[in-house]
């Protein structure tokens, strides 16, 4: 912690913080540990999980035009977002369909078809192959209306870019309710990225996941956030698909340096109200997608296994176009903020990953603070309730 110094107003008065949300009637049972440390779960959670819930693939602004594509996986699955000729969104699992070569990398622009880099294998964007070279040497075996680009769904929400694998998915727009509103004001579709990242942490997904999903530690864990949050009304806002967190900063200024000048430069993005310098806001759709809404800025984060002791994080970060050096200096503070508190839950994340492996142990219950851990147990096990009943 900094010297102590005079302390500095914020020049606005913060908002008198809401009632907390009444805590849910029953606060579940937390999740078995072996299922953070079983390897022969993974493939299930692959088919079961990951190939059928809708996962963040990107920001809309990386498919501009026509060819615009990106690329991103569903679990262990790749996937391409395109933008077609008519300016519509499409997904396909991205493999050519000769000799499995993944088609593209990374993000860009095609010209006028989707070609394999490796055999050269052409498709439109709808998907439908219309060049092979030497087609002839086939014979009557190449039959090109049956080889088209496998398809995945894809549908944008609020600038944000979501793919599913399975074709009979429920709609995203039809599982989320009122989130949309919710983050409507920041207008995410609207922003531009800046600062990606991309990690890993030693700790099975779900512990990360778990560690996002409740604020219980922040007073042992974080003390930055501590200073910073009025902890007494930090709460939890479970939905069926979704958790909602509402986290009001503290009036008094930190006694920290970087959090006092954070809390005194920080003003609200275009569209945001004077009361939204004073609360951050943190989203969670299941299984694996978070999204923090900072008045600033918003972040957000795609968790994915690496192996069953570690986890592939993806993290994008989007601003208003055109900020004034006070808002970049307001942004970089958060950046540093943000990842000192990383620097503390990767720690974190580590140490229960270690602890799971513990013979004879099992968890203890659940506080109220927790429920976001024990909704988010509640959907792995009815998820992966067939390979649990055969695993154990």
């Amino acid at each position: 912690m900094d010297t102590e110094v005079a302390p500095i107003e914020m020049s606005a008065t913060a908002p008198a913080p809401a009632v907390p949300a009444a805590p849910p009637a029953s606060t579940g049972v937390a999740l078995d540990p072996r299922l953070y440390i079983d390897p022969e779960l993974m493939r299930a959670e692959q088919e079961l999980i990951f190939e059928r819930t809708w996962q963040l693939a990107g920001h809309v602004s990386a498919l501009p035009r026509a060819g615009s594509y990106l690329t991103t996986e569903a679990g262990n699955q790749p996937v391409l977002v395109l933008r077609d000729e008519h300016g519509q969104l499409r997904a396909y699992r991205n493999v050519c369909r000769h000799r499995a070569s993944r088609l593209l990398s990374g993000s860009g622009q095609c010209k006028a078809a989707i070609r394999c880099r490796y055999h050269g294998w052409t498709y439109r964007f709808d998907g439908t192959l219309i060049g092979v070279p030497e087609g002839l040497t086939y014979g009557d075996r190449l039959d090109k209306s049956a080889l088209g680009l496998l398809p995945a769904r894809v549908e944008e929400m609020c600038g944000l870019v979501f793919v599913n694998l399975d074709p009979d998915a429920t709609p995203l727009a039809e599982l989320i309710g009122d989130l949309p509103e919710r983050l409507a004001p920041y207008g995410i579709e609207s922003l531009e990225p800046f600062a990606p990242a991309e990690g890993t942490q030693p700790a099975n997904w779900k512990v990360v996941v778990e560690n996002y999903l409740e604020g219980y530690h922040v007073p042992i864990a974080h003390p930055g956030l501590m200073r910073m949050y009025d902890y007494k009304h930090y709460t939890t806002d479970v939905h069926e698909h979704y958790v909602w967190f509402d986290a009001p900063l503290r009036s008094k200024p930190s006694s920290n340096r970087l959090e006092r000048l954070y809390g005194q430069l920080v003003r609200p993005m275009p569209g945001l109200d004077a009361s939204e310098r004073h609360v951050w806001h943190y989203a969670f759709i299941y299984p694996n997608t978070t999204i923090d809404l900072y008045p600033d800025q918003v972040n957000t984060w795609k968790l994915t296994p690496a192996g069953v002791d570690s986890t592939s994080d993806v993290s994008g970060c989007y601003r208003p176009a055109g900020a004034d050096p006070r808002t970049r200096l307001v942004q970089w503070l958060n950046q540093r903020l943000n990842t000192l508190v990383l620097d503390e839950d990767v720690d974190l994340v580590a140490n229960v990953q270690r602890g799971a492996m513990t013979r004879g142990y099992s968890c203890g219950p659940l506080s109220k603070r927790e429920a976001g851990v024990a909704w988010f147990a509640d959907r792995i096990r009815a998820d992966l309730g067939p390979a649990l009943n055969d695993a154990w």
